[in-house]
């Protein structure tokens, strides 16, 4: 049992309404609508039911689902599948500022100012797409597969493609047909009955161009549906950090290293090998940075652009008993003289003090509570009615 099947009705109506055969062109039906509208519109001083029977009439001639359903059933069909309505549409201007692209003659029924405003439209959907350092360096085209839920565009979200609860020809009742097609270049669209579910899942793959230089948080508009935002999200990376176009690496080097040289091969984001060197007697103190000017990430529009590459030098000193005191005594007599020498110094007049290692981290956690107890502290002793007990002297 499948339901009722609309009987046939005249389906001539709209087309006589709009003054055209029914095998009139769509650019036929709308010089036909065109011309006639103008005519019978009410600011014009027309008739707003013919008007209205004009619009109607249109609307559903130029919607080829539509008039498909109308030319086999007639009118009641289309009644029937939009409730009780011949027109999905309950505002015959709506038809009229499509057609004349959001135009009219200023004024509704009535004739006073125009209360029509232009529907607006859904907001983008957003679609993180998550991105290397290295594919934003060298610029990549991504492939990403999204599904949604639409409405079902065989049956306009009614359950059925009159309207009517009849068994599909396509897939005899199943709801399982599926059919593939490109839409655009780089793009498939797979689409499956919905069962009389009124949606249905639509799948399409898009390619995305990530342009060298792109940066972390862009937007990248879909320029095949456009209706989907790609808000580029760039992954750490274990290496590089990125500083706006510079590219920031740590690089460790011994004290032999940080004094007499060294040299060492790094790898650069586009698999070119950088070799970095220090000038000969120059010394790399602890905690310096060092640029390469022309390294850095390329400029977004502007690829043959590029800021710096900047490496920070960390020095490690050698652990405590690494340097006996033979070796200190021939440092000595390389390395510059110390500022003063304890010979110098009455070391009997002097206090002896002992050095021991401070966690930093650990200091400030310590202050900071310290800090926030004496607020308290303080917070106590000044609020009203309260008064500090003594100990009695016995």
């Amino acid at each position: 049992m499948f339901g009722r099947v609309p009987k046939k009705s005249d389906n001539s109506k709209y087309y006589e309404i709009l003054g055209v055969p029914q095998s009139a062109s769509q650019d036929e039906l709308k010089k036909a609508y065109r011309k006639a509208a103008i005519k019978n519109h009410p600011d014009k001083g027309g008739d707003p039911e013919k008007f209205k029977e004009l619009s109607q009439a249109y609307e559903v001639l130029s919607d080829p689902e539509k008039r498909e359903i109308y030319d086999e059933y007639g009118e009641d069909a289309l009644k029937e599948g939009m409730g009780g309505g011949g027109s999905s549409s309950g505002n015959p201007f709506d038809v009229f500022e499509q057609f004349f692209g959001g135009g009219g003659f200023g004024g509704g029924f009535g004739g006073g100012g125009s209360s029509r405003t232009r529907k607006k439209q859904g907001e983008d959907v957003k679609q993180i797409l998550k991105v290397s350092l290295e594919e934003v360096y060298n610029g990549t085209m991504k492939k990403l597969s999204l599904s949604r839920n639409i409405l079902c565009k065989k049956c306009k979200g009614k359950g059925s493609k009159s309207g009517a609860s009849s068994r599909c020809h396509g897939c005899q009742g199943s709801g399982m047909r599926v059919t593939t097609r490109q839409i655009a270049p780089g793009m498939i669209q797979q689409m499956q009955h919905c069962k009389g579910k009124k949606v249905t899942q639509e799948k399409k793959v898009l390619e995305v161009n990530v342009e060298k230089g792109m940066q972390n948080g862009q937007k990248i508009p879909d320029t095949v549906t456009g209706d989907i935002v790609f808000v580029l999200q760039l992954k750490e990376h274990p290496k590089f950090k990125r500083k706006q176009d510079d590219l920031y690496v740590e690089h460790n080097v011994s004290l032999t290293e940080a004094l007499c040289g060294f040299q060492f091969v790094l790898t650069h984001l586009d698999g070119r090998q950088l070799l970095i060197k220090t000038n000969p007697g120059e010394v790399i103190k602890p905690d310096q940075y060092k640029g390469i000017n022309d390294e850095g990430m390329p400029q977004y529009q502007r690829p043959f652009m590029k800021g710096k590459l900047v490496i920070h030098f960390n020095v490690a000193f050698p652990e405590t008993g690494a340097l006996t005191p033979e070796k200190c005594k021939i440092l000595e007599t390389i390395l510059p003289p110390a500022s003063t020498s304890s010979s110098e110094m009455a070391v009997d007049d002097c206090e002896e003090t002992i050095l021991h290692d401070v966690n930093m981290e650990e200091e400030m956690r310590r202050k900071e509570y310290q800090r926030q107890q004496e607020a308290y502290d303080e917070d106590e002793d000044d609020e009203p009615g309260m008064q500090r007990v003594g100990c009695n002297q016995q």
